[in-house]
């Protein structure tokens, strides 16, 4: 498989970027990117920070996203688990539940 490269723009610059994912995930990389930097821009006393506690924030910010989605993804296919289970439970018991009446 071929690195698929494609510009795109953060935070006013622009970047080449280059991996196995087509371009408009990429895209949608930086856009997510840009949108968690303007969300910052709107928190009071953000803009007097230094550089490095700037970007130490948007790492935090990402980080904070990322665990929370682990977070729901793990629970999401926990349920999705306890779902198929009930469902194998219900199928089981229809057919035990059909042999009995097709016995009387």
């Amino acid at each position: 498989m071929d690195k698929n490269y494609t510009e795109v723009t953060i935070a006013g610059k622009t970047y080449t970027l280059g991996g196995y994912e087509d371009a408009e995930y990429l895209q949608q990389i930086a856009a997510y990117i840009n949108t968690c930097i303007s969300d910052l821009h709107q928190v009071p006393g953000f803009l007097r920070q230094s550089a490095d506690d700037q970007n130490m924030m948007l790492m935090l910010n990402l980080a904070d996203d990322c665990f929370k989605a682990r977070k729901k993804a793990a629970s999401l296919e926990a349920k999705a688990e306890m779902m198929e289970k009930e469902i194998y439970n219900l199928k089981h018991e229809l057919i035990t539940n059909q042999l009995r009446n097709e016995n009387k």
